[in-house]
């Protein structure tokens, strides 16, 4: 896996906004966001709960974040973390691409292979009857993401779903 260009800034975008407005009201002890890119989504869980941190795989993104906040770790998903969380947060690198050239976006083989990775280091620093949110597509295979989440234990329902142009953006729950 390559990490993502340095110089690249990934603003917060339609996606980015369709998994805030399903957090603005959660709260608790610890909150994660895997792949916090500009820290829009850290910042925002920053206000409703105590311990927040933020991972990315480029360590310039978290350097150059727009959205300043404490706590930001340079790994991959939350591999680097030995700490359970109320909620975490996610926007999956979901696009299904033959090869994964930019792990802000690229999601691999149906969109599963970096989605599937994500939930493999996240459901073990889930608390139990945490949640885990995050943000897949129409144009990716999302239903095998759930199957999988379910398989690894998860209570799985999609939050709501949003038409864009081109794709339907889908928010799923998954509560351990």
């Amino acid at each position: 896996m390559q990490d993502r260009s340095t110089d690249v800034e990934y603003p917060p975008s339609e996606d980015t906004f369709f998994v805030a407005n399903s957090i603005e009201y959660e709260s608790g002890d610890c909150a994660l966001d895997v792949g916090s890119g500009s820290g829009y989504l850290t910042k925002l869980l920053t206000e409703n709960f105590r311990y927040v941190v933020g991972t990315d795989i480029n360590f310039g993104a978290l350097k150059n974040q727009t959205y300043k906040t404490s706590n930001l770790v340079c790994c991959s998903s939350s591999d680097a973390l030995n700490i359970q969380f109320d909620l975490v947060v996610c926007n999956l690198p979901y696009l299904a691409t033959e090869a994964i050239s930019d792990v802000a976006t690229d999601g691999g083989a149906e969109g599963f292979e970096i989605p599937k990775q994500i939930l493999d280091s996240v459901v073990p620093r889930i608390k139990d009857h945490g949640k885990f949110i995050f943000v897949t597509s129409s144009l990716s295979n999302y239903e095998k993401l759930i199957n999988y989440a379910q398989k690894l234990g998860l209570k799985v329902k999609i939050l709501a779903r949003k038409k864009l142009f081109f794709e339907e953006l889908i928010l799923v729950e998954a509560v351990k």
